[in-house]
């Protein structure tokens, strides 16, 4: 008889330890948990997150304001060659940050980023190039919504990565040396536009891809879409848990620790009845690292046989994935990543 197949989870891990202080056994504990996740699916739904309830709903008001405002109005903070700014619909390619053309002609979702800057750090001579200028739409309340969850998706940002460290056995700052200066980038998006609501065919909500940088944390609706490929290479399902936040790790995580924690490619398949796509909402707060940090394998993840990834730079892998989506150039350099999805897609 075949084999049914192995049932899939997102697992929910509480990280009140790390946030408002635990045993030291009950801290153990969360580590183990994060670590069994990341190992096995590279996602995790979390909570004791410490982000009030006023704050979301806050973050929530203000993509609803913006992305309900006339297109010309929204067109207008468009900001061309850097990752900020408006993004209208079809005018990114996700799954071109791995190399792999999507089935649908670019991805059906509009997005409005803001961002750390370079001068969010003085005294280190950085360059707004590698940061980009924010823009702020001229609406009331928007700026200080959406400054307030910023502020508070990078402390839970800041509070896994320290999760991460006991984890992987290292030392307790080893993460804040390379985030002290991070290209920190939160991404608002919004999946069912007035313009575009009736669809033929199944549309490419957001291609499959992975994240650039160290660690994503995502604010989401309940409202399904989001697809993570499992082990047994299929797209499985996931929503939020009530007050959850989901975490999936990106690349850098992975080239770290060899793929023994996963960079997991995920995708956006929004619903569709009778033609329509349903409205779907979230904001992922991207936690990328310095811009002059090199990440290399760590010793103890190398290869029985040598085998690791090859040294980079924060700065190079995250131009070379942004070419991708942003620019059209299909990325050459992510080979294992590529690799997995053409397997998915048979």
């Amino acid at each position: 008889m075949p084999t049914s197949p192995e049932p899939f989870d997102v697992p929910v891990v509480d990280i009140t330890p790390f946030v408002a202080g635990g045993a030291d056994e009950d801290r153990a504990r969360v580590a183990r948990e994060i670590d069994d996740a990341c190992g096995r699916i590279g996602f995790v739904q979390i909570l004791g997150h410490g982000i009030p309830d006023a704050v979301q709903a806050g973050l929530a008001g203000a993509i609803d304001e913006f992305f309900g405002s006339p297109a010309e109005f929204k067109n207008s903070y468009r900001v061309a060659g850097a990752n900020r700014g408006y993004s209208p619909p079809k005018s990114e390619a996700l799954s071109l940050s791995l190399g792999i053309e999507s089935a649908g002609a670019n991805d059906f979702f509009e997005a409005f980023n803001v961002g750390a800057e370079a001068r969010s750090f003085p005294g280190l001579d950085l360059s707004e190039a590698d940061y980009g200028i924010n823009v702020w739409p001229e609406l009331p309340g928007f700026e200080p919504a959406v400054r307030g969850y910023f502020e508070h998706a990078g402390r839970v940002a800041r509070t896994l990565t320290r999760i991460f460290a006991a984890a992987l056995d290292l030392p307790p700052d080893f993460f804040a040396r390379l985030t002290d200066h991070s290209i920190d980038v939160l991404r608002m998006n919004n999946y069912a536009l007035p313009e575009h609501t009736t669809v033929t065919g199944e549309p490419t909500g957001m291609g499959e891809h992975t994240d650039f940088g160290i660690v994503t944390v995502l604010w989401a609706d309940r409202v399904a879409g989001l697809q993570v490929l499992g082990a047994d290479g299929r797209w499985h399902d996931v929503s939020p848990e009530p007050g959850a936040l989901l975490v999936n790790l990106g690349d850098l995580t992975a080239r770290l620790t060899n793929d023994r924690w996963l960079s997991t490619l995920h995708r956006v398949r929004p619903p569709i009845v009778d033609g329509t796509v349903r409205r779907r909402r979230s904001a992922a707060f991207f936690h990328d690292g310095n811009v002059d940090a090199v990440i290399a394998t760590l010793p103890d993840h190398i290869g029985a046989d040598g085998s690791a990834y090859e040294p980079i730079v924060v700065r190079d892998h995250i131009a070379a994935k942004l070419a991708g989506s942003r620019q059209g150039r299909s990325n050459p350099h992510a080979e294992r990543e590529a690799a997995r999805v053409r397997a998915a897609q048979g």
